[in-house]
């Protein structure tokens, strides 16, 4: 049994070209090559005993290779570039893939390669690849992990799992809880900013607490220190791990799993730049103020018993809906305002209503509010929607906890 000496590394966008280097500078003789043309990093360099050079050609960079190393955007990708290069690959060549792919894609990849291939996505971005402290999701034939284990070992830690579908759905699930942090952390922006706190004082704290380690791996993103161009990889510090990569990869997850996916939604703006880095959807904005002014009116009407709050929040055809006392009801506008009489509750000093949530799609927004009124406590769900420039909740309906 041989381990590999030489590698082929196919593509060399940011992270490839972090972990060609990282090989390089390891002691292998690292020969690299991108479907663009461009790569991240630079060629021709020479580490503690190995070398690290491109070419224009796959099949050149493979045709030596003891090892393929496959940092390539998604599964067809994968499958396009190993279809091509297939016949120029020694028999004893090891397929070693870290890209992040549909757990199907990645049974299919395993099959087709068999006792070569090894299916190892990894946890951490360029600055990981760079200092070998990835976290490597690796499954494959034991005597291919073993013969591939030096070149792991250089990258990070690894991980090992039975099967490549098995690798590759922990890796789609490890992303969805980055991407549930960098919302975490984007909602503790936001309410830092309303409560008129300096954005250094905000992080300094959070970087005590449970988002600490993105907060201090992101901080240059998340107080502009890097710039527009730096942080949309057009400068130095550029991206480490874009937006747009994140969303297809809560896209495989979707697909994969068939269940609600409410972080893509979030991050899903638009207008933002998917090649900005992560951090970057943190520091969005809070949303529009108009989007809120109907749902305050609304809290007004409450406050106040005042119908003509309810009339300034709802669009004419507006219609209440829930379960009232077992019974589904109905309401149209006119028949809700009627169930106020123009005055506060009794016990309004001690009523309390929340705004939980608020997401907007262009002209759509759909919006959650907890209310706090006596005894019960009731879940309003709120749909919105701009037309004439101005947003008015079209419909509600609502669950009332007693």
């Amino acid at each position: 049994m041989t381990t590999p000496h030489t590698v082929a590394v196919l593509g060399l966008g940011r992270m490839g070209s972090a972990v060609a280097a990282r090989l390089a500078a390891q002691g292998w003789d690292v020969v690299g090559w991108t479907r663009s043309g461009r790569a991240s990093g630079t060629s021709g360099t020479s580490g503690a005993s190995g070398t690290f050079r491109t070419t224009g050609d796959p099949h050149d960079a493979v045709a030596k290779a003891d090892l393929v190393l496959l940092a390539l955007y998604d599964g067809p990708a994968c499958e396009q570039v190993l279809d091509d290069i297939r016949d120029s690959l020694r028999t004893d060549t090891l397929v070693l893939n870290i890209g992040t792919v549909d757990p199907a894609e990645a049974s299919l990849l395993a099959r087709r390669y068999g006792r070569s291939y090894i299916h190892a996505p990894v946890l951490g971005s360029v600055p990981a690849a760079a200092s070998g402290g990835l976290r490597i999701l690796a499954a494959a034939e034991p005597e291919a992990l073993d013969r591939a284990g030096p070149v792991l070992e250089a990258l990070g830690t690894v991980l090992r799992y039975d099967d490549a579908a098995t690798a590759a759905a922990l890796k789609l699930v490890a992303n969805h809880s980055l991407a549930g942090a960098v919302l975490a952390l984007r909602d503790a922006l936001r309410q830092a900013d309303a409560l008129a706190l300096p954005r250094a004082q905000a992080l300094d704290v959070l970087e005590l607490g449970q988002l600490g380690g993105l907060v201090a791996r992101k901080r240059p993103f998340l107080t502009g220190q890097l710039g527009a161009g730096a942080a949309t990889g057009t400068g130095a510090g550029t991206a480490e791990f874009t937006v747009g990569a994140l969303l297809k990869d809560l896209a495989l997850l979707a697909g994969a799993s068939h269940a609600p996916l409410g972080s893509a939604a979030g991050l899903a703006d638009p207008a933002a730049d998917t090649e900005a880095d992560i951090a970057v959807a943190a520091t969005a904005p809070a949303v529009d103020d108009a989007v809120l002014e109907p749902l305050r009116a609304y809290i007004r009407g409450h406050a106040t018993g005042d119908p003509t709050h309810f009339r300034d929040a709802f669009l004419p055809t507006a219609h209440i809906e829930g379960i009232r006392e077992g019974v589904l009801v109905s309401w149209q506008l006119d028949d809700y305002c009627a169930l106020f009489k123009g005055r506060p509750a009794a016990d309004e000093p001690a009523r309390s209503r929340r705004l939980d949530t608020v997401d907007v799609h262009g002209t759509v927004a759909t919006a959650t509010m907890t209310l706090t009124h006596g005894p019960d406590t009731f879940t309003d769900v709120f749909l919105l929607i701009r037309a004439d420039g101005t947003w008015r909740i079209s419909n509600k309906a609502y669950h009332r906890h007693s």
